[in-house]
């Protein structure tokens, strides 16, 4: 396999993306893992290695980039987990959300314009359609970047993702429904983020969205966070009914 760290060009500076891919046999449809609240670590990069392994290009931007390197704002526990947001006192909540509170989705949405610009001139990149998936901010995220880029990006995974349905006119769900090709959501049946009502109202936008496949599954007595291997609530069963989910998707749409 071959990992690097990119510094990809934005409209607003440099932005440091690990990359992972395999060695031979390219080029490979390209993946875009979009980061949780807690930001870049060597926990995504071994998620993206695992997607590099079976045969797809991965990336895993910063987009904290415009506040400086950020790293390592994570709490662990007596056993050496990551400690979930929900653990934590006010205080460290409030630490914990400052680089998230001040990076927008529409700064988002531009660097994933950079970031497309950027495989489409990689050789070991391979052309045409794209994926994404992400977790709990990341899963908002993706459920935009599938609306905002419908023609290349052809199948997205939001995974315990937060914030996905709201009473704005652009709120993520509803911009979701201009995706085309497929997309994914793994719930959890505890997730303050996703209960009964937010879990209906996506299915009932997007499975009525034209050109568009929505799947999702409800993990049972599941919390928010728990696809995260590091997280102090991972359920392995369920990450890897995600897993299995998304890897059939992408085949299906990337090949």
């Amino acid at each position: 396999m071959i990992e690097r760290m990119a510094e990809i060009p934005t409209k607003d500076g440099k932005m440091e993306t690990f990359i992972a891919h395999p060695r031979d046999d390219g080029p490979h449809p390209a993946v875009i893992v979009y980061m949780d609240i807690w930001g870049m670590r060597e926990e995504l990069y071994d998620i993206a290695r695992n997607v590099a392994s079976v045969g797809y290009y991965a990336l895993v931007p910063d987009l904290y980039y415009r506040q400086g390197k950020i790293r390592d704002r994570n709490f662990f526990d007596a056993e050496g987990r990551t400690v979930s947001f929900e653990a934590l006192d006010d205080k460290l909540r409030e630490y914990a959300l400052g680089p998230a509170m001040k990076t927008s989705d529409a700064m988002t949405m531009a660097d994933t314009a950079s970031l497309i610009d950027f495989v489409s001139g990689d050789k070991a990149a391979k052309p045409g359609p794209m994926g994404c998936f992400g977790y709990c901010l990341g899963g908002r995220l993706v459920l935009r970047v599938a609306g905002n880029f419908p023609e290349r990006i052809r199948a997205a995974a939001s995974l315990h993702g937060s914030d996905i349905v709201n009473d704005k006119p652009d709120s993520p769900h509803l911009v979701a429904a201009k995706a085309k090709g497929e997309i994914y959501s793994g719930f959890g049946e505890r997730d303050w983020f996703s209960p009964p009502p937010v879990i209906a109202t996506m299915i009932e936008t997007l499975s009525k969205a034209s050109g568009l496949t929505y799947r999702h599954t409800v993990h049972s007595n599941t919390p928010h966070g728990y696809a995260l291997p590091d997280r102090d609530v991972y359920n392995k069963q369920a990450a890897y009914t995600d897993w299995e989910n998304i890897f059939a998707m992408f085949r299906r749409q990337l090949g």
